[in-house]
């Protein structure tokens, strides 16, 4: 038997075939820790599963017939890790210079974050801030009905979500890391249970960091491993992602808020699009911008199928 590598690599895809073989291509050209991939393909009808395995007949690949959804499908694939590690890699990223190697290396020097994450760029190689998130608030859920987190993106105080400005360009603890790219010891994993699958979409690698820093975790920010991260390939639909975001962000508060807060919260929360509709409304009236009027719309539908979004993800049997 073979001996386990140090670090398996899950990467769930669905309809993003080229995007995953360059994903893939750039694993292979930049990561020297011994490792393993793993790729589970959600039933994707765009050819993937067999560009896959005739470009790379290396990696693990596991063919699903069902769309899992990003939780249940890394969860799959996870039962199939043989490492010490996790690193958990969208299809829509590329590694760049050794920045796997360079997470683990920071894993490795802090241990008692338990999770890790690193710096993500958008194909202009600009700052995409969304590796990482502070944790939902009564007063982060109040500035985003009010388009105070809006109006004062780079203010730590009105975007306490976003971090406010910081260009994630310094070592920091951080409440969330995005499973864009997350790394995470198999044994921590495990006793966590992975992701809940009631989060069929957005809301899980939130889910999992909470309840770890319920039992001690603080997990951590690297700026020195950085990937390139396209954002939303398999999603394209604003409204649906939308919808997806609210109930995700909906099953959040009733598992993670303290009781006496949650009315509250849900009522910031099921007010949120209504507001952001009439604020992009108003934008368009003014300046008549195509794209607010498009942003307009997709608020629009988002409050018009509110009946699926403000019960949040159902609890699975």
């Amino acid at each position: 038997m073979t001996t386990p590598p140090a670090l398996s690599i899950i990467v769930v895809s669905y309809n993003t075939r080229e995007m995953t073989l360059d994903c893939l291509r750039s694993i292979a050209a930049e990561t020297r820790t011994p490792h393993e991939v793993i790729l589970l393909d959600n039933a994707s009808s765009d050819g993937s599963a067999d560009a896959i395995a005739e470009a790379f007949p290396q990696v693990v690949l596991i063919r699903e017939t069902t769309n899992h959804g990003f939780a249940q499908g890394n969860n799959l694939a996870i039962k199939r890790a043989r490492g010490n590690y996790v690193l958990l890699l969208n299809p829509d990223t590329i590694v760049l210079d050794g920045a796997i190697d360079k997470l683990m290396a920071f894993a490795e020097r802090t241990p008692e974050a338990r999770i890790w994450g690193g710096r993500t760029l958008y194909g202009d190689r600009s700052l995409n801030p969304t590796s990482c998130w502070r944790r939902m608030t009564l007063w982060s859920l109040t500035s985003q009905v009010l388009g105070l987190s809006s109006l004062f993106r780079r203010n730590a105080f009105f975007n306490p979500e976003g971090l406010g400005g910081w260009k994630r360009d310094t070592e920091r603890e951080v409440d969330i890391v995005t499973g864009c790219f997350f790394l995470i010891q198999k044994s921590f994993w495990d006793s966590l249970g992975g992701f809940d699958p009631t989060y069929v979409m957005y809301g899980e690698e939130a889910d999992l960091c909470l309840r770890a820093r319920a039992v001690g975790a603080r997990p951590r920010i690297t700026p020195t491993a950085e990937i390139v991260h396209y954002a939303g390939a398999s999603e394209t639909v604003r409204a649906d992602k939308l919808v997806r975001l609210i109930k995700a962000k909906t099953t959040l508060i009733r598992r993670h808020f303290p009781a006496w807060q949650r009315p509250l919260a849900m009522a910031l929360l099921r007010f949120w699009p209504w507001s952001r509709w009439q604020a992009a409304r108003f934008r368009a009236m003014l300046t008549n911008s195509t794209a607010q009027k498009e942003k307009t719309e997709s608020w629009a539908q988002v409050w018009a199928r509110r009946s699926e979004w403000r019960q949040g993800y159902p609890k699975l049997p």
